[in-house]
């Protein structure tokens, strides 16, 4: 087979003196991976890139930076005999070439020391096998045992050796292959796609927070649903987040059916990403209906019904996020509140009145941005008359929002009698009544019956504690 040079790869300055530490200690280095493919992909500018040698990584780490400007400081990972740097926004890890043997138990490899071809063997695709030696006698020079350009040129995920003994030695590659078809939009092929679903109960040994992370750079695709498909086909879905496989299916009771709302999930998740990029956005599109499997039922009165799924879907996101080992803060709320939330501008589409409008916004705050762009993905039908006709109703609502935002501030009010206030009218003690009154005055700015102002507020405050049979002071 014909030597390929690729020199112009690797221009930068970096590689050069990675070139000249190895010469002066003796050692065999090479660019392998990520970078390599990215080039081939031209995928624009790296941010990090690894260097395999064959030899010790921490020597060289260290020696690279004894020979760059201000010598940037080496982190050492003794236990995986690994090291990195930063130079000029790149980060850049240094590892020994070794063989690894895999245990049934774990994902993490026994390591020995090893030649280019074992490193070669140990990656998880023939894409991500590819190599740039930095060696003086064959610098640039293009190594690829796997005919892993061949697959880049076709689309394809192959892994270098057998799928079946690779995935199961570190289930995570599963994910990695879903996500890596999800970013490039690469067909996995189907020995490997077999050999993943075969092994797909091997996923257990790996942490929730390592699947969540690959979970989430697919969430972060352009279209997400390419990997949620892939995990919903290999069975990973199922093991990961089975409320959406709840989901899927149709039922049919006396010629009604409803729509399969795992696909329509799906879309929803595509849709929104068109408008954003903000994970967590996508996270209340994914779930937004998980609810609707406990809640659904037929009648033969209205057919199917899903009475309250919104309120139980925010309750599930909790323990959804929590098996995950996810965030259990703001994030999370955020996105309990969007599935809370979600029908709320849907109802309101058909009867967009003040006090509606004003609660809406009260109840959302500062998402209410968010939430209507929940809403408009949500919007799936498939007749563009309709299409259309709620895309205008949307437009509607968000008009109506800015009118009443601008005229009744009711985004994260106060309302503007405050406690004190009320305990010097009618010279009270800490008691029952003081919130009754906050709360009766809230209602009716949210009702329209009084205007958000303070002297509005305070003669109703008056009326109101007359009523409870308050005395002034």
């Amino acid at each position: 087979m014909q030597k390929q040079f690729f020199t112009e790869a690797i221009s930068l300055e970096i590689f050069e003196t990675i070139s000249k530490a190895s010469q002066q200690l003796g050692l065999e280095s090479y660019v392998i991976g990520g970078f390599v493919r990215d080039y081939f992909l031209k995928r624009g500018n790296a941010k990090d890139i690894d260097i395999v040698t064959i030899g010790s990584g921490i020597d060289l780490a260290e020696k690279v930076s004894g020979l760059l400007p201000n010598k940037p400081k080496v982190q050492v990972f003794k236990t995986y005999g690994t090291a990195m740097l930063r130079y000029k926004d790149i980060e850049i890890e240094f590892v020994g070439a070794r063989k690894e043997s895999y245990s049934e138990e774990s994902r993490n490899p026994e390591v020995s020391e090893g030649n280019l071809q074992d490193d070669q063997n140990r990656r998880d695709f023939t894409i991500n096998a590819l190599a740039l030696s930095l060696n003086e006698s064959n610098f640039g020079e293009l190594l690829d045992p796997f005919n892993g350009i061949d697959d880049l040129e076709d689309g394809i995920l192959r892994t270098p050796l057998n799928p079946d003994i690779t995935y199961s030695d570190d289930p995570l590659r599963m994910m990695r292959a879903i996500r890596f078809a999800s970013q490039l939009n690469f067909k996995i092929e189907k020995k490997s796609l077999a050999a993943i679903t075969k092994n797909s109960e091997r996923l257990e040994i790996i942490t929730r927070e390592r699947i969540v992370d690959e979970l989430n750079k697919v969430m972060s695709c352009e279209k997400p649903s390419i990997g949620f498909l892939l995990l919903e086909e290999t069975k990973l879905l199922a093991q990961i987040i089975p409320e959406l496989i709840d989901l899927k299916g149709v039922e049919e009771v006396e010629g009604q059916k409803h729509k399969d709302n795992f696909y329509h999930t799906l879309e929803v998740v595509d849709n929104i990403s068109k408008n954003t990029e903000d994970v967590w956005l996508r996270w209340a599109a994914l779930l937004h209906d998980i609810g609707k499997a406990p809640t659904k039922k037929f009648s033969k009165k209205v057919g199917w019904t899903f009475h309250s799924h919104e309120f139980v879907g925010s309750k599930m996101v909790y323990k959804l996020f929590k098996n995950l080992k996810m965030p259990l803060n703001n994030k999370m709320k955020f996105v309990q509140k969007m599935v809370l939330l979600s029908s709320r501008p849907i109802v309101l589409a058909t009867d967009v009145t003040d006090a509606a409008v004003r609660r809406l916004v009260f109840d959302a705050g500062d998402d209410i941005n968010s939430l209507m762009t929940l809403c408009e993905a949500d919007i799936t039908t498939k007749n563009p008359k309709k299409f259309k006709r709620y895309h205008q109703n949307f437009e509607e609502v968000r008009s109506k929002i800015r009118e009443v935002e601008e005229r009744d501030r009711v985004r994260n009010f106060q309302p503007p009698v405050s406690g004190e206030e009320i305990i010097e009218a009618f010279n009270l003690k800490p008691c029952k009544e003081i919130g009754q009154i906050k709360e009766a005055i809230k209602e009716a700015i949210l009702d329209g019956k009084i205007p958000n102002e303070h002297q509005a507020c305070y003669n109703f405050m008056i009326e109101k504690g007359f009523a409870l049979g308050l005395k002034r002071a």
